[in-house]
C-alpha cells in the first residue's frame, strides 16, 4: 500500500481549502448580513436578501476570479445540504392529523399548480428549466423548492433569480390580497387558514397572512403549508426521472459521428450516471422520518432550523453572484406573466377545494 497516498490527499484538500477560502469568507459575510437585515423587517426573508446581496457583488467590479472559485464551488453543495436539513421541520404525524380530505386537497393543489405553471411557462416562452423552477416555487414552497429543483435541472442563475423574485413579489401581494378577499367570501378562521396554507408561496408569507385571522387560522395554515413542503420529495423525484428520460431520448443515432454525436453520447452518459432520485432528496426524506420519530430534542430542532436558513442563504448568495442583471431584466416580463397566472390559478383552485372539501 502506498503510504504517501493519504499525505497527498491531505495536501490536495489543504490546497482546495486555500483556493476556496476567500470566496467562502465573503459568502459567510453575505449570509450574516442577510440574516441581520431579515430580522429588522418582515417583508423580505433571509434567502431573498442573500440573493440580492449576491447580485450586488456579482454585478460590481469586486467579483474577482479568486472569489469565484469558492463561491461557485460551494453554491450547489450548500443548497443541497440546506434542502436535506429542511426535512427536520416536517413531522408526518402533524401532516396526517389534517385528515384525508385536506391531504387530498394538498396533493391536488400542488399537482394542478405545478403542471399548470409548467404548461403556461412553456407557452409564454420560458425554457423547460425556467418553467420547472417557477412551477416548483409557486406550487410547493417558494425559494426552498426553487433551490431543490435547481439541483435537478440545468437552469441558468438568471432563471433562478427571476423565479425567486416572482415568488417574493406575488407572495407579498397575497399578504394583502387574501385577507381582503376573505372579507367578502366569509371563510371561518380554520378554513381561511387552510386556504392560506394552500395558496401562499413562502412559509413566512403564510404566517403573515394567516395571523390576521387569529391563532386557529395560523395553526391550520402552518401545518397545511408544511404538507406542501413535503411534496418537494415526490415532485423532485418525478422531475428527476423526467429529465433522465429526456436525456435518454436524445441518445446518439447508430453511426453518429463528429462533434454532434460525441455531444449526444456525453449527455446520455451523464444521464445514466445520475441516480433516478437525487441523493439530496433521499436525505430530505431521511430527515423527515427522523423528525417524525420524535427522538430529537427541541434545541436540536431549533439548531437545525437555523442551520437550514444559513445553508440556503449561502447557496442563494452564490446564485445571486452569478446573475447578469441586464439579462435578468430582459427576461423579467415573461416570468412576471407566468407568476401572475400561477398565483391566480393556485388561489382559485385552493379556494374551490376549501369550499367543497374542507
Amino acid at each position: 500500500m502506498d503510504s504517501s497516498a493519504p499525505e497527498t490527499r491531505n495536501r490536495q484538500l489543504r490546497a482546495s481549502l486555500t483556493r476556496w477560502a476567500p470566496g467562502l469568507f465573503v459568502m459567510a459575510v453575505g449570509v450574516a448580513a442577510s440574516i441581520v437585515l431579515a430580522s429588522l423587517q418582515t417583508l423580505l426573508g433571509a434567502l431573498v436578501i442573500a440573493l440580492l446581496l449576491g447580485m450586488v457583488l456579482g454585478n460590481s467590479g469586486l467579483y474577482s476570479a479568486a472569489l469565484r472559485v469558492g463561491i461557485g464551488g460551494g453554491t450547489k453543495r450548500l443548497l443541497r445540504a440546506g434542502v436535506v436539513l429542511l426535512g427536520l421541520q416536517l413531522a408526518l404525524p402533524d401532516i396526517l392529523a389534517l385528515g384525508p380530505q385536506v391531504i387530498l386537497l394538498i396533493v391536488a393543489c400542488v399537482t394542478i399548480s405545478f403542471y399548470g405553471t409548467l404548461w403556461v411557462g412553456r407557452r409564454l416562452g420560458l425554457t423547460r428549466a425556467g418553467s420547472l423552477l417557477m412551477a416548483a416555487g409557486f406550487s410547493i414552497c417558494g425559494a426552498s423548492a426553487i433551490a431543490g429543483m435547481q439541483g435537478i435541472v440545468d437552469a441558468d442563475d438568471d432563471e433562478v433569480a427571476s423565479a425567486v423574485a416572482m415568488v417574493t413579489l406575488y407572495g407579498s401581494l397575497m399578504i394583502v390580497a387574501l385577507p381582503l378577499l376573505n372579507a367578502g367570501i366569509g371563510l371561518d378562521a380554520t378554513r381561511f387558514g387552510i386556504w392560506s396554507g394552500l395558496a401562499v408561496h413562502e412559509v413566512a408569507q403564510v404566517v403573515a397572512v394567516a395571523s390576521t385571522a387569529g391563532t386557529a387560522a395560523l395553526a391550520s395554515a402552518t401545518v397545511v403549508k408544511l404538507g406542501r413542503v413535503l411534496m418537494l420529495a415526490p415532485v423532485s423525484a418525478v422531475a428527476s426521472i423526467g429529465e433522465r428520460r429526456r436525456a435518454a431520448a436524445s441518445a446518439p443515432t447508430p453511426g453518429a459521428t463528429g462533434s454532434a454525436g460525441r455531444a449526444e453520447a456525453a449527455v446520455v452518459a451523464t444521464s445514466r450516471s445520475t441516480p433516478l432520485v437525487p441523493l439530496f432528496v433521499l436525505g430530505f426524506l431521511a430527515m423527515v422520518l427522523l423528525r417524525s420519530l420524535g427522538v430529537l430534542p427541541q434545541p436540536v430542532l431549533d439548531l437545525g432550523r437555523t442551520t437550514t436558513t444559513i445553508l440556503l442563504a449561502a447557496g442563494m448568495f452564490g446564485l445571486g453572484a452569478g446573475i447578469d442583471l441586464r439579462k435578468l431584466l430582459r427576461s423579467g416580463g415573461r416570468f412576471a406573466a407566468v407568476g401572475a397566472t400561477s398565483t391566480v390559478l393556485l388561489a382559485a383552485v385552493s379556494l374551490l377545494g376549501v369550499v367543497v372539501l374542507a
